[in-house]
């Protein structure tokens, strides 16, 4: 059974940090690609990390230089290092993973809230 449990959201000032962890499990292949999405009320969800196996980074624009992504292949984990938090940044944030055969994968989301 394919899992990934994510962690690390919650309620934080503006101006503060948070960090997200993706636990990935029950994944038969190598992953390829993890990825954090977030979606706002009433608004679409949307990318804004992404780091392949071999560790290059993409980010969305409005999170570059703030947030920071990252992994642990031996532990199929993929973090979320977010800095300057702004209350614009509040969101459910969920994981995404794509296996080498692209079989893809998502979590069950995580509530962060960024007061003002």
């Amino acid at each position: 059974q394919v899992q990934l449990v994510e962690s690390g959201g919650g309620l934080v000032q503006s101006g503060g940090s948070l960090r997200l962890s993706c636990a990935a499990s029950g994944i038969r292949f190598r992953i390829d690609v993890m990825d954090w999405y977030r979606q706002a009320p009433g608004k679409e969800r949307e990318l804004i990390a992404s780091i392949t196996n071999d560790g290059r980074t993409n980010y969305a624009d409005s999170v570059k230089g703030r947030f920071t992504i990252s992994r642990d292949n031996a532990k199929r984990t993929a973090y979320l290092q977010m800095n300057n938090l702004k209350p614009e940044d509040t969101a459910v944030y969920y994981c995404h993973v794509r296996d080498i055969y692209t079989y893809t994968y998502w979590g069950q989301g995580t509530q962060v809230t960024v007061s003002s």
